[in-house]
């Protein structure tokens, strides 16, 4: 009785799935009329067939269509269970519009669909994020009267998962327990793995403590999923804590559980427990795989430790795993920060020589290290073997490439390539920012607003790095007021400023004499949670010296102290500038010899700025004994210091002999 109406429903979903996911074409149907017409086959191949599909062993689509091609004109025919398990090996293989092909056929050899065949129809929709689908092959499913698996739950709000529907995975998961159904592992680890993937942590440990009193005992995989999370987070102690109480239940961690902590150790620089943790892995026989070398070589990359990482390299191939594109992509990117090119060229030979094959992340990286040394001919010839081994340069390359032109001053490629990039649409909001700091850098300020409007033609938002570029550059060609207009603009616009903008405003605003206004955009930048920095304090510092205010500078610098900020050379440099030019020597000469006393070594122009004032003020002993210091710690004078030398040295010329024999040799 069941049967007509089953089938007419079927018909009609048939029609739905084509509105969804496109006319459904049956692969299996050329070659079954084929095989139909076919007097070849021998049985020897017959046979062949039939164990393939009873087996589903195949490897190959067209093998699985010639077995399932082969079977449907056999009498008897496979039963529903040996379909089901056929139609759950494709699903292996990824081939879900397969799939969708072939329940019709079998329906039509008077096979009906089951509860297992009909969930496996449900997964094929949740893996393509057709998920809606497969909640109307659910209520077919009820309405045939047929009872849902735990099988089938788990599938569908795997499905909600992978379409960020965990609101709805959570509804769904408490109308299975509510119809009665009891939730496996399985199912807590989907609802867990969902709520972490989207930064509901806390909700995953919650559920996780739960666990045991809804009569199922969480495994390694639960646990995998919450350290992942918080590692991720960079909550490490409370991922460790956990890993800690895994194992105290008896739960064995595997190599995933170490990789993640591995990850998580070495995003906050703890490389010595990242070795540790290796350690262990390997002490319990739990082999580290290709991640686990890939995140420590990475990390030690990094951090500058560019032989560490290549030793981890060679244990690595020592123990058999073999090294893949992003252990080289590492590498490669480790001897270019470190400025080891030729070396990174070596790795790039040998990694081809190993038959891996460069993708756009290595030549992106060979590319940005040639553009900022200003070899830009070199990086256009590495995007012309990238087009040759196929491997299709994306925006990241040409920004690079665009950026290599202004660094070199050669702004009219830049913006020829810009134009390109424009006019095959794959210019963003990167792409700008580049083109107009270059245009800033070459004081071309009218060239780069105009690119700044074109970016909102183009329906791009500026972002804080486009603005910060803008307004230097505005500041550095003597235009205040229209720096502070750009601010104020961007602040309407909804665009936060940053430490970097706030910095940029109060050093233009300093420079200016606008002390004032500096110290009311600073009083906004505390309020809206941003901590002032050393750069902003020299600016500010400068500022006040600007306008005379010494004392007001000297009260700063020493705040700087009692609130845990170590002024660095800079700051010292502009206290003693404006000490010096206020005639306060001594007090100058006083933070100068305070600076060795904190670790903070002067610089050229520290030592320049201390012996003019000494000169000022005719103290030829004391700046002798200076340039002196200086000259033997490898730094010269600058133009001033020997303009004042010349000027009090006309009768003793021994000072000013020295600065041009240490001069001399400078130019040399």
């Amino acid at each position: 009785m069941m049967k007509m109406p089953s089938r007419r429903k079927s018909r009609s979903f048939h029609l739905q799935l084509q509105g969804a996911i496109g006319t459904i074409q049956s692969p299996f149907l050329f070659l079954f009329t084929n095989y139909c017409h076919s007097s070849t086959s021998t049985l020897e191949d017959a046979r062949f067939l039939t164990n393939n599909f009873k087996s589903a062993s195949f490897t190959h689509l067209h093998d699985a269509i010639a077995s399932f091609n082969h079977v449907i004109h056999k009498h008897p025919l496979p039963s529903r269970a040996q379909f089901s398990r056929f139609l759950s090996a494709l699903v292996k293989m990824k081939q879900y519009h397969t799939v969708f092909s072939m329940p019709k056929t079998i329906e039509l050899l008077g096979i009906s669909h089951d509860v297992y065949s009909l969930s496996i129809l449900i997964n094929c929709f949740c893996h393509l994020h057709l998920v809606d689908f497969g909640f109307s092959v659910f209520g077919k499913m009820l309405k045939f009267g047929l009872e849902p698996t735990t099988v089938t739950f788990n599938t569908l709000i795997n499905g909600l998962c992978m379409e960020r529907k965990i609101d709805k995975a959570v509804e769904f998961f408490d109308y299975m327990v509510a119809r009665g159904y009891q939730p496996d592992v399985r199912t807590f680890n989907v609802i867990v793995n969902g709520m972490c993937k989207f930064g509901k942590t806390n909700v995953a440990i919650g559920l996780l403590k739960g666990m045991a009193d809804r009569g199922c005992e969480p495994n390694v995989v639960t646990y995998n999923a919450i350290i992942d999370a918080l590692c991720k987070d960079e909550l490490v102690s409370e991922a460790l804590e956990l890993f800690s109480q895994m194992r105290n239940k008896g739960i064995s961690p595997n190599v995933i559980t170490y990789n993640s902590l591995i990850h998580g150790v070495c995003k906050l620089g703890q490389k010595n427990q990242a070795l540790a943790l290796m350690n262990e892995m390997v002490e319990q026989n739990i082999l580290p795989n290709v991640y686990t070398f890939n995140v420590l070589i990475d990390a030690l990359c990094k951090d500058g430790m560019v032989s560490e990482a290549q030793n981890t390299f060679n244990v690595m191939v020592q123990r058999g795993v073999e090294p893949d594109v992003v252990t080289y992509n590492s590498l490669i990117d480790g001897l270019c920060i470190s400025d080891q090119f030729k070396e990174a060229l070596a790795l790039l030979k040998e990694m081809v020589g190993r038959n891996i094959s460069p993708d756009v992340f290595t030549f992106n990286i060979l590319i940005d290290t040639l553009c900022k040394k200003g070899l830009v001919s070199n990086a256009q010839n590495i995007i012309k073997i990238m087009i040759q081994r196929g491997v299709e340069p994306d925006v990241v390359n040409y920004n690079s490439l665009m950026d290599g032109y202004c660094l070199c001053k050669q702004i009219d490629k830049a913006r020829k390539l810009f134009d390109l990039m424009v006019t095959n649409e794959i210019a963003d909001i990167f792409s700008y920012s580049i083109l107009i700091n270059g245009y800033c850098k070459c004081k071309m300020i009218d060239d780069a607003k105009d690119i700044f409007v074109e970016m909102s033609h183009k329906g791009l938002v500026p972002d804080v790095v486009t603005y910060s570029t803008l307004i230097e550059g505005i500041f550095q060609a003597g235009r205040p007021q229209n720096a502070k207009e750009l601010f104020k603009d961007m602040c309407s616009h909804g665009q936060q400023p940053n430490i970097v903008t706030f910095s940029i405003m109060i050093d233009g605003l300093c420079r200016q004499g606008n002390l004032d206004e500096a110290l009311t955009l600073l009083k906004a930048m505390e309020k809206s949670q941003l901590k002032p920095n050393v750069v902003i304090y020299s600016s500010l510092i400068n500022g006040m010296c600007k306008v005379g205010k010494i004392n007001d500078a000297k009260e700063l610098f020493y705040s700087l102290f009692e609130i845990g900020l170590q002024p660095d050379v800079y700051v010292y440099y502009a206290i003693m500038k404006g000490l010096c030019q206020q005639g306060l020597i001594d007090e100058a000469y006083n933070v100068f010899k305070d600076m060795e006393k904190v670790g903070c070594l002067p610089n050229n122009c520290c030592y320049n700025i201390i012996i003019q004032g000494f000169l000022r003020h005719e103290d030829l002993p004391k700046a002798s004994e200076l340039i002196y210091e200086m000259v033997d710690k490898g730094f010269s004078a600058d133009d001033a210091t020997t303009e004042l030398v010349v000027h009090l040295s006309r009768n003793n010329d021994l000072i000013l002999r020295l600065l041009k024999v240490r001069n001399e040799g400078s130019a040399n």
